[in-house]
């Protein structure tokens, strides 16, 4: 559940008092997500949503991820829009918190990807880098694997039952650390998509929401980041890597931009440091967040499977065949 601040009529009386090209006649919690809060508003024949930043977004940042969303939009990439209110800004106050409204997006994450899904998903990806290389944006990504040292080094391994990987996971990142690529091509890249971010109607992708990790960074790395989070299959509480669905995602992203030799030599570690990131932010979620917290805390094992499947692979040709 991710519901954390709660609106009434009120609340939605501002919200109204924003704007004066629309008229919110009704609001309805979404309890999907973990980062923010989020609630479905309706017009008289439209939808938006209305998202109240957390304590997790530093509020500086914000406005990146706004512009980023508006001028990808202008580019035709499918994805919400922020509203700008009637003194022209992106942002409003909502209980005195940070909040925007960004146009709703039509569709539905699905819970299973095909290859053909995949392969639709690495053209959008292209298609985004492709746009962001036009955009004079800039923010650095503070979930980087060099910037997550900090983070390491505040799981208390002692305290849970996964002290036994301490040896394992700081042997992995310093490794990681130290094999990680220079001057790959690279740009604004969207850095979390995983499935539920990923809308689709029926079979056909319709577009991309939820951009608060948007970041420069590799634009493999966000292949990476897919490959870890779309293209594994579970079995039970088991995860296999699907190789048929990296070919397709990276079959789809080349049919509008092509992959350096470079960028393939280096996807090995690439992915290893993905899962390594996704490791390290549920390791700590598991450890941080107390049990009477409103959200589900998601299983780190899964990161460590892949991080081990990642460790047994070594060449581009690897995740291919």
């Amino acid at each position: 559940m991710a519901v954390y601040t709660k609106i009434n009529r009120s609340d939605l009386k501002s919200i109204n008092r924003e704007f004066n090209f629309e008229n919110f006649q009704s609001f309805k919690g979404i309890k999907q997500g973990i980062e923010n809060t989020n609630y479905l508003l309706r017009s008289k024949n439209k939808k938006f949503i209305l998202t109240i930043f957390e304590k997790r977004v530093v509020k500086k940042e914000i406005p990146f991820f706004m512009k980023l969303m508006d001028q990808l939009s202008n580019l035709n990439i499918s994805c919400p829009k922020p509203l700008k209110n009637n003194r022209g800004n992106y942002l409003i106050k909502v209980k005195n918190k940070v909040s925007c409204v960004v146009t709703f997006l039509d569709g539905k994450d699905k819970k299973k990807l095909n290859l053909k899904n995949c392969f639709d998903i690495g053209k959008t990806i292209a298609q985004i880098h492709l746009s962001t290389k036009k955009l004079k944006l800039y923010r650095k990504n503070s979930m980087g694997i060099k910037n997550l040292n900090p983070l390491l080094n505040s799981i208390k391994f002692k305290s849970q039952k996964f002290s036994n990987l301490e040896k394992f996971l700081k042997d992995n990142f310093k490794d990681i650390k130290d094999k990680w690529p220079k001057k790959l091509p690279q740009g604004i890249i969207h850095g979390d998509l995983f499935i539920d971010n990923i809308f689709f109607k029926g079979n056909k992708l319709s577009g991309i929401i939820d951009f608060y990790f948007a970041a420069n960074d590799y634009f493999m790395y966000e292949i990476a980041i897919c490959i870890n989070a779309l293209c594994f299959d579970k079995n039970k509480s088991r995860f296999r890597i699907n190789k048929r669905k990296i070919k397709n995602l990276i079959k789809g992203y080349e049919s509008v931009k092509k992959i350096t030799k470079k960028e393939k030599r280096s996807i090995n570690i690439l992915c290893r440091g993905a899962a390594m990131r996704y490791f390290l932010t549920r390791l700590y979620d598991y450890t941080n967040t107390p049990k009477t917290a409103l959200i589900k805390i998601k299983d780190p094992r899964e990161y460590y499977q892949k991080l081990v499947i990642h460790n047994n692979l070594k060449t581009y040709k690897d995740y291919l065949s």
